[in-house]
């Protein structure tokens, strides 16, 4: 395979990635008619019309299709040699895409991408927050970092970190309101709805016993951001579903209260997803460990009821 070659099979691949062969030209520092110049001449060697051009995208043909399935299986190839010869641990290089959610990637993630870049300064980083998952092998990202198990068989995925859920209120609320005693109870309150992909408007779910049980419930306010809906429970104007990661730090220090701690709700640990582990580049590896070297210990784990009473039996034998 020529240099030539390997150079056409990334153009075409980012050329099918950004849907604009525009766009791929100014990814690479081409004029438009240089790009289409270089697209033409791909298609002559073949003889065969990889794309179908509009005025503003391009479509793959049938044959477009084929040489994109055997351009990214040759150019993933060579990125797996390079790194066996030349990339380690210690000094991987080349290019990582990494995504991540909107709000936690903006506030968490991306200054572990400043501290990484600063270790490595070898590997060229392109981040992208979105607030919806994305197809990591269509999209051809590395990574992506989410809250919650993604219903993808094509990739793998390792947990960065362990993440309750728990039910809860401000004091402020609950002096208003009362607390309430059973989860039947919440359908009578005040709830913050976080709306998140395409989940059920309003329908809450917990853990019964070995199975899974759905309420519904309502509330004046709802919001697809996480922070947002955070704050209006801080303010005091209902009860809200948050992970431990959030919580934690308010529950501490009292501004919040859980609600029906013990009551058990499907989980929001954090997973890092890539596509394929015996494909993965050195410098993939080495941004997963240094995530996870991050999240070992991240936050003080919240008590819920159980445990602080069987904290304060501890505490008793020992006076």
């Amino acid at each position: 395979m020529t240099t030539d070659s390997a150079s056409d099979f990334e153009f075409f691949i980012l050329i099918a990635r950004l849907k604009s062969l525009s766009g791929a030209a100014r990814a690479l520092d081409l004029t438009p008619p240089a790009a289409t110049k270089r697209l033409g001449l791909i298609e002559q060697r073949l003889g065969a019309r990889l794309v179908n051009r509009t005025t503003r995208s391009v479509s793959l043909t049938p044959e477009g299709e084929t040489y994109l399935r055997y351009a990214t299986q040759i150019v993933g190839q060579v990125r797996q040699m390079e790194d066996e010869i030349s990339g380690s641990r210690s000094d991987p290089h080349g290019l990582l895409r990494i995504n991540a959610t909107l709000g936690f990637g903006r506030t968490t993630i991306a200054p572990l991408v400043s501290d990484f870049a600063k270790r490595f300064p070898n590997v060229e980083i392109q981040f992208e927050v979105t607030d919806r998952p994305i197809d990591l092998v269509e999209e051809a990202f590395d990574m992506a970092i989410r809250f919650g198990e993604l219903p993808d068989s094509r990739l793998s995925a390792r947990r960065i970190m362990s993440n309750r859920r728990f039910l809860c209120a401000s004091p402020k609320y609950l002096e208003r309101f009362g607390t309430p005693e059973r989860v039947e109870d919440l359908v009578r309150h005040r709830c913050i709805i976080h709306r998140q992909n395409d989940d059920a408007y309003g329908v809450w779910r917990y853990m019964q016993g070995d199975h899974t049980e759905a309420l519904k419930v309502k509330g004046a306010l709802s919001s697809n951001d996480g922070d947002i809906v955070l704050r209006w429970a801080l303010d005091g104007h209902g009860i809200l579903i948050r992970s431990e990661w959030d919580l934690a730090k308010y529950v501490q220090s009292g501004r919040l209260k859980l609600v029906l701690p013990d009551t058990v709700l499907p989980s929001a640990d954090l997973f890092v997803y890539y596509p394929s582990q015996r494909n993965q580049t050195a410098r993939a590896r080495a941004f997963i460990d240094f995530l996870i070297d991050h999240f070992q210990a991240p936050f003080i784990p919240v008590e819920t009821g159980a445990a602080i009473y069987a904290q304060k039996k501890r505490g008793g034998r020992k006076a």
